[in-house]
Parts: structure tokens; C-alpha cells; sequence
């Protein structure tokens, strides 16, 4: 699935009729095909960053200005499978509300902050911006950590010092806060009529984007000076953004734009400092992103077809999808992927991989139809053995530690059972024989779908046991079925499934004694704010 959750009426505003390629055919040329000479890997300069006086016009095909979207209630958390956005549209270009809005890094950028003001958004040399080929050993898979858990509410580590730049950028931040969707609105019509070859580059209803940036700033405050979860995070985005076709050269005109639209609503307190302060964090997010996508690019294609080979419904909605990459696509188990169907050119959605990875090189993932779900619904209700998709690189730190002896409570919800069956069979791939806790939370006994694979799994591993936990039949929620076993301390933990439940079940790990630093997810919070 993907973040954040909104509301929209599939309407067919976003294509199908053409695009990439043709149904059940690959296409004979890749779409939106990369440069590749390495002077394409630098921006080159744009006009100073200045504030537009007047509203730009609105662009000829109208979709500079997208209608107001609604935010839904029953989200989902991280890349659970198939719970993408109730017809939300992700963000393919620079500024997709992740990673656009995150000019909070600072404390990044805090090398540069005394320096002069730059006149143009065009990122400066990093320490180590040239691109180095990979040694011989070198895994495109992304290293194993920990994923920071980031749940609302929560009482924050005693804090440090804001840089000046932190300061300046939340105060900007605090005064769009209420007229956020203007400001999202704004800055895409100065980006459709500034940069008009940049439209491509983003599906055609443009109604998630608001939604996006605003919660992506949000979080990216709250983070602002931590370069750790900060980098790695713009890492991230800068390997996936490639299978969008974005290019070093649209990241200035991005940057040039957001700024405009900043400066624009935050007028009464917008000033040189300010704007100075932008321009250095932008700067260096995007040379972050920047290098991440030229590195990656040396080891690893921007995306891969994959050939659906069995498609098997398991309940009128949810299905077990096996696609054949056409190159081997190298993983972990626990990571996710992002994923683009014939019929919806454009629009990506997060699936966690089912499986570890096997020796015929297929690739598993559950799906659940959920509705206005463009995604879901054509990989459920339309997707055909023959048919060919498009997968974006592997991303997630949900992946196992194996180089410890602790136990794994797992608990997964609805689809979210997906990730946690991988993580089972890559700990008896490695003939650890470590305890495995799990937890198979669903509202029905209708929505557990894959309990006998599970129990499968148990009856072969002594060391698995698998627990059902059903809402409508059980007299304690998931979280207090947690509680109730134990005890956890010398558990590593495994969350997957919407972001109520990821949310409760941190609670409850907490309250059972698992640290933070013990507990991985991959949720709604951690895919905009710590690594999609």
C-alpha cells in the first residue's frame, strides 16, 4: 500500500486507455528512458529564487489546480499489500509531498548554513557526490537496520538544541499549516506553467498532492535535525524516484517553486534569512537524492517488468499474485516494493513481498481490492496470468537480524500476514532455530486467508507458533493478546498491517517491555518520515 490515505472517486481521470505499453505485451522501448551520460547527473542553474508577485495562469489541460481531495479515516499502514490509498495518486516527480516537503533537514545542511546565500537552487558538491562503481561483493540490497518507530503522540527523547535553519523552516511550516492545501495547489500551477514538460512526469488527476505535502512537512519538522533517519530517507527516495523518470535537472525547478509558493502564504513572516534557509535545505536534499539515484544507477535498472505467472483469489477480494521478473531482483525479506499495473500508467502502489527469496526467482504478493483502489482493483479483478507489470526497487527495513540469537514476535494484520510469512521462511532458510512468535490479527475468520499456510508452516518448525486472533470472536483486541503472552524481553518485534494497529501494537510492546530500538515496522509515519 502506499501513504498517505485519502479519499477519491475512481473516475478514469488518470488514463488507461494507452501508456507504457499494451496489456499482456511488453513495450518495445522503456518509458521515460534515463540519460545516461554523467552530465546529466548535475542540475544546471535556474533563475533566482524569487517571490511570484501575481497567481501564474492556469495551465492549458487544468490540472495545475486539482480539486480538493478528502481524507479518509481507514487507512493502512506502510507497504501493507493491497491497502494502498482509497484512489489516491502517488507522487511521481521531485516533489511528491514525501520528498518535496521535506526541506527540513537542516541540521543536513548545517556545513553550508554560514556560507552565502545561494542564487539558485542548483545543489552544491557533496563530500563524496561522485558516483563509485560497485566492488565485486557489493549487494544492490539494501544493508539490514533497524526501522525507527514514529507514532503519534508519542513522548519525544529529550530534545536537542534546533539549528537556526530548524527554527526558521518550522516557523514557515507553522504559518502555511492552515492554508495548506493553497499552498500545494499554488505550488503546482508554478510548476505546470514555469516548467510544463515537467506534467508528464505526474499521473493525470492530481488529487492526493495536497494531502501529501502537507503531512510529509509536518513530519519532516518533526525530524529536522536528524541527519541519520533524515539521509537515509532521502537515499531511499532518490533510488525510487528514477523509475519515474526523474532527471538532476528537475530538482531546481522543484525546489524553485516550492519556494515561491512558501514564501507566498507565509508572507508575514517570510524574509532573506528565511528564505536562505529554505534554499540550504533544499540544496542539500535534493544533492542527497541526487547522488543516491546516480550510485544506484550503476548497479541496478530504474525498474523491472515482471510477467504475472498465477493469480489466485483467495476470498471475492483479496488475491495471491506470482510474477517472473524479467532480470533477477535481488531483496530481503520483509522489504516491499512499489508496483505499476498496464492500466494505470503512472500510478505506483507499495506491495510487501510474501516469500523469501526463492531460488526460481519469483516474486509473491497479497492484494486486497479496497474501494476507489485503482491499484488494488486491477491487480485483483483484472490482472491475468500473461500479463506484464512494472516493479520499482526493493525498500524497507523490516529484514531480519541474524546475526542475534532473539526471538521474533510478529504480528501481522489482514494482508499484512504477507511480509510476516517471509520473515518466517527466511529464518528457516537460514536453520536458525530461534523462537518465532505470531500473531494473525483479522476482523472475520473470513479475512484470514492464508492460515493454513501458516499452520503449515508451524507443523513443520517446532520453533513457530501461530496464533489467530479473530476481532468479532475474540474478548481481547490484538494488542491485549500480546499482553496476555510473554514474556517479550528478549523479543525482537515485527509489526505489519494498517496504522491503527501498527500504532496499539507498539503501545503494547512498549508496555511489555521491548524498547524502540527492538521494533520494526514499516508504517505510514516511517514511509514519509524515515525511508520509503
Amino acid at each position: 500500500m502506499d501513504a498517505p490515505t485519502t479519499t477519491s472517486a475512481d473516475n478514469g481521470t488518470s488514463g488507461g486507455g494507452g501508456g507504457w505499453f499494451t496489456p499482456r505485451k511488453k513495450p518495445a522501448t522503456p518509458p521515460d528512458s534515463e540519460p545516461g551520460t554523467p552530465e546529466g547527473r548535475r542540475p544546471a542553474a535556474v533563475r533566482p529564487v524569487g517571490r511570484p508577485a501575481a497567481a501564474p495562469e492556469t495551465p492549458a489541460d487544468g490540472t495545475a489546480v486539482p480539486p480538493a481531495s478528502t481524507t479518509g479515516g481507514a487507512g493502512t499502514g506502510g507497504p501493507e499489500q493491497g491497502r494502498e490509498p482509497s484512489g489516491g495518486i502517488p507522487t511521481p516527480a521531485p516533489l511528491a509531498a514525501q520528498h518535496a516537503s521535506s526541506p527540513a533537514p537542516a541540521s543536513v545542511a548545517a556545513a553550508s548554513s554560514a556560507g552565502p546565500v545561494p542564487t539558485a537552487l542548483t545543489p552544491a558538491p557533496f563530500a563524496s557526490t561522485a558516483p563509485s562503481a560497485p566492488g565485486p561483493d557489493e549487494s544492490r540490497v539494501p544493508s539490514q537496520r533497524h526501522a525507527p518507530v514514529s507514532t503519534p503522540g508519542q513522548a519525544a527523547a529529550p530534545a536537542r538544541e534546533a539549528s537556526p535553519d530548524a527554527i526558521l523552516i518550522r516557523r514557515a511550516m507553522a504559518e502555511v499549516a492552515p492554508v495548506a492545501e493553497k499552498v500545494t495547489s499554488y505550488f503546482y500551477a508554478l510548476l505546470f506553467v514555469r516548467y510544463p514538460d515537467l506534467r508528464p512526469l505526474f499521473p493525470a488527476a492530481m488529487d492526493t498532492q495536497r494531502d501529501r505535502l502537507l503531512k510529509a512537512l509536518l513530519t519532516a519538522a518533526e525530524h529536522i535535525d536528524n541527519t541519520e533517519v533524515l539521509v537515509d530517507y532521502l537515499q531511499n527516495l532518490g533510488r525510487g524516484h528514477r523509475k519515474y523518470g526523474t532527471r538532476p535537472e528537475h530538482y531546481p525547478a522543484v525546489g524553485e517553486c516550492l519556494i515561491g509558493a512558501l514564501s507566498k502564504y507565509a508572507a508575514e513572516v517570510w524574509n532573506e534569512e528565511m528564505e536562505a534557509a529554505w534554499v540550504r535545505a533544499y540544496t542539500t536534499i535534493s544533492q542527497v537524492m541526487i547522488d543516491a539515484a546516480a550510485r544506484d544507477e550503476l548497479r541496478a535498472p530504474a525498474w523491472w517488468y515482471a510477467e504475472v505467472v498465477t493469480h489466485d483469489l483467495r476470498t471475492p477480494d483479496v488475491a495471491v499474485i506470482t510474477v517472473r521478473p524479467d532480470q533477477p531482483y535481488p531483496f530481503l525479506a520483509g522489504q516491499y516494493t512499489s508496483v505499476e499495473t498496464p492500466w494505470w500508467p503512472r500510478i505506483w502502489r507499495h506491495y510487501s513481498f510474501a516469500s523469501a527469496p526463492r531460488s526460481d526467482g519469483l516474486l509473491s504478493f497479497h492484494v486486497k481490492a479496497v474501494p476507489a483502489g485503482w491499484v488494488s482493483n486491477a491487480l485483483v479483478h483484472r490482472a491475468r496470468p500473461g500479463d506484464i507489470i512494472r516493479l520499482g526497487p526493493p525498500a524497507g527495513a523490516m529484514t531480519v537480524d541474524h546475526t542475534t540469537e532473539s526471538g521474533l514476535l510478529c504480528v501481522g494484520g489482514g494482508t499484512g500476514i504477507a511480509p510476516i510469512k517471509a520473515l518466517v521462511e527466511d529464518v528457516a532458510e537460514h536453520g536458525d532455530r530461534r523462537s518465532v512468535e505470531v500473531f494473525y490479527g483479522a476482523r472475520t475468520d473470513h479475512d484470514l486467508y492464508d492460515i493454513d499456510t501458516m499452520l503449515r508452516l508451524q507443523q513443520s518448525h517446532p520453533w513457530l507458533a501461530v496464533r489467530a486472533i479473530i476481532d468479532q470472536q475474540a474478548h481481547q483486541q490484538l494488542p491485549d493478546a500480546i499482553r496476555a503472552y510473554g514474556p517479550w524481553d528478549e523479543f525482537e518485534a515485527y509489526l505489519s498491517g494498517p496504522p491503527g494497529m501498527i500504532r496499539s501494537g507498539v503501545d503494547a510492546l512498549r508496555d511489555v517491555g521491548i524498547p524502540s530500538d527492538r521494533i520494526r515496522h514499516d508504517s505510514v509515519e516511517e514511509l514519509v518520515a524515515a525511508g520509503s
